[in-house]
């Protein structure tokens, strides 16, 4: 996994404030290949309750955590009981590390 220990806490930290300490974290795509180069942060934030605004929160979590990376793009995919999955959540189930 290519995050060191300090980026994972901010990452929970932020999830926590943004999201709620119920949250689940799984870091998933190329940033699980340590012999890869770059590449975004990919994490699929699961919640056991509905969330109202979807675009909102993925999008504020997506910018609070590329400013605590010093940048770095990031993109949030949400999983909860009102939201439709799709693929990209059972890959990122079956693939993802948990934070």
């Amino acid at each position: 996994m290519r995050l060191d220990p300090d980026e994972v806490t901010k990452i929970l930290e932020i999830v926590r404030e943004t999201a709620g300490p119920d949250a689940e974290v799984r870091l998933f795509g190329s940033r699980l290949d340590d012999s890869a180069r770059g590449g975004d942060v990919d994490l699929l934030l699961s919640l056991p309750r509905p969330v109202q605004r979807p675009a909102v929160l993925a999008t504020r979590l997506e910018a609070c955590i590329s400013r605590a990376l010093g940048g770095r793009k990031v993109d949030v995919v949400l999983e909860a009981p009102n939201l439709r999955r799709t693929s990209i959540h059972e890959h990122a189930r079956r693939t993802g590390v948990r934070l």
